[in-house]
């Protein structure tokens, strides 16, 4: 439990960030969600990682109106976590979801917040 607490409570830890210097997960936006509930904050992310995860592979087997659909609600479900790079993402694929350049930055968006979910769990 305090390895839990260290992540959560260290936003600047390097080990927590990404290359870009932003974490993946926007804590401010989460606890608001979760009313500052630490285990609850690892339920939902825990469900946001796999809820990506199938949502990308409907997204690589859709059409582009699937595909839309699907960015849309992977949009949602990012921003309600705190997932702000996958959120952005999701919406450039809502405005050209035929583009396999911005379906490979959201694969990549999600892989990061996964791994960095992960990194939470442990």
């Amino acid at each position: 439990m305090t390895a839990l607490k260290i992540a959560f409570e260290t936003p600047g830890n390097p080990a927590n960030s990404s290359p870009a210097g932003r974490q993946p997960i926007d804590f401010v936006q989460l606890g608001k969600q979760t009313m500052g509930d630490k285990g609850l904050e690892i339920e939902v992310l825990q469900l946001f990682a796999r809820q990506a995860r199938q949502t990308m592979v409907e997204i690589n087997d859709a059409d582009a109106a699937g595909c839309g659909q699907s960015a849309h609600r992977l949009k949602g479900a990012a921003l309600a976590v705190g997932a702000n790079r996958v959120a952005e993402a999701a919406a450039a694929i809502e405005q050209r979801p035929t583009d396999w350049n911005l379906r490979a930055a959201l694969g990549a968006a999600v892989l990061e917040a996964e791994l960095f979910i992960l990194k939470l769990c442990r």
